[in-house]
């Protein structure tokens, strides 16, 4: 059941950049997706929401909901977008590579991007470099770096594997999540094949495990745009 992934190198200035071209292909799938999605819902505005506007309106609503769960609106309004995009892109991203993946020549082409550690990862760091320049840009250079040190000055090692550690479990939890649901998805198809009774067999498994992926999709999409949320009121809010 393994496939390669389709790699490429690029050399510049000396430098050896790989890529892998599944992962450029389904990210810029998942970000035009995200687009049209944005662009269609606020295309024709009425005060009486329906159809897309309507489900936009409820996406807003609810990202508002996490702010306001963890920090004052007057703080956390500046964020409502950046919640707004994450939970929609990381929810199609997670979603790609629900109904099918395609391989070519022993290559996977066709996804799920959240489904590889390097994409969930630069998420990841991503969010947590964002606390961090919000944190100096609201607080001053000099408040934001005294955090480190309350209440007393031996937390600093303890808040430096606090940061690291945010990072890494941000970052492989939903890796995690996203990757063994597209697995053991995958399993089951190769159960299709094998002959009738493995296709009879594996039908009500194959369609009862889409639909809890689709709910860990979901739920993963949510809990990101949660911890986003909650990393940053830890950095803005002057009584962490």
């Amino acid at each position: 059941m393994h496939h390669e992934a389709p790699i490429a190198n690029l050399d510049l200035f000396g430098i050896t950049l790989t890529f892998n071209l599944a992962n450029v292909l389904m990210i810029t799938i998942a970000s035009v997706i995200v687009f049209l999605l944005a662009v269609i819902s606020t295309r024709t505005l009425a005060l009486r929401p329906t159809g897309m506007q309507n489900f936009i309106e409820w996406v807003m609503d609810f990202v508002k909901g996490i702010i306001k769960s963890n920090m004052d609106w007057k703080t956390g309004g500046r964020f409502h977008v950046l919640g707004i995009t994450l939970i929609m892109y990381i929810f199609v991203s997670n979603m790609l590579g629900l109904p099918f993946s395609i391989v070519y020549d022993n290559h996977l082409w066709w996804k799920s991007p959240t489904a590889d550690p390097a994409v969930t990862m630069t998420l990841a760091v991503m969010v947590v470099a964002l606390t961090h320049y919000y944190a100096v840009r609201m607080k001053g250079i000099s408040e934001y770096g005294k955090d480190f040190f309350r209440p007393m000055w031996f937390m600093l090692p303890l808040k430096l594997i606090e940061e690291f550690a945010n990072t890494l479990t941000l970052g492989l939890r939903l890796y995690g999540n996203i990757y063994a649901g597209e697995i053991l998805l995958s399993l089951l198809s190769a159960s299709l094949a094998v002959g009738v009774g493995g296709h009879l067999a594996a039908i009500l498994p194959t369609l009862a495990w889409q639909g809890f992926s689709l709910f860990v999709g979901s739920i993963q999409a949510f809990i990101f745009t949660m911890l986003t949320m909650v990393y940053i009121s830890h950095k803005v809010s002057h009584d962490h």
